[in-house]
């Protein structure tokens, strides 16, 4: 029977796979587009799809993050290719520490605070799943992005309309 890490490791590779389908169809051209005036860019919304799966990493390796003390600069991506070396880095960096790691890890306490205020207060267990929950999330957020923008979609979990015959 394999470990909840082992399947953590397997998921995360099914999960960046799927997250790829969509990066790699970002045009360069519409790197500043947004829905909406409240809505992230495309840029910036790529970019932070590409550094979720780094998140399992930090909820593996630490028992919290502060941003106080590790302001966040997000990373510089301009193109397709960039998010796509992004993501494959950030997938093979928390892959290597997952395989390091036992399931006894999981029952951890992990907080993501900023000073005395805390954001959230859960297992580590909770972090990778909610990493998970985040790349989906934002996925599908992209595909509405990419939707608009009136680009085919891929399938991620099976056959989109624009796959299927009409």
């Amino acid at each position: 029977m394999k470990t909840f890490i082992e399947t953590f490791i397997e998921e995360l590779k099914m999960e960046g796979e799927s997250t790829k389908k969509l990066l790699t169809l970002i045009p360069k051209e519409k790197l500043d587009w947004q829905p909406h005036t409240k809505s992230m860019t495309l840029k910036a919304l790529a970019t932070h799809i590409s550094e979720i799966p780094g998140w399992i990493k930090i909820g593996v390796t630490t028992s919290e993050i502060n941003f106080a003390d590790n302001p966040y600069p997000p990373k510089d991506c301009n193109s397709a290719e960039e998010f796509l070396d992004y993501i494959d880095e950030m997938i093979l960096i928390s892959q290597n520490e997952l395989g390091k790691v036992s399931d006894a890890i999981l029952t951890e306490t992990w907080v993501m605070r900023n000073a005395e205020i805390i954001y959230a207060e859960m297992s580590k267990w909770e972090v990778i799943r909610h990493s998970f929950n985040q790349l989906i999330h934002h996925r599908a957020q992209l595909g509405v992005y990419l939707r608009l923008l009136d680009i085919p979609l891929p399938g991620v979990y099976g056959p989109t309309a624009d796959e299927l015959p009409h």
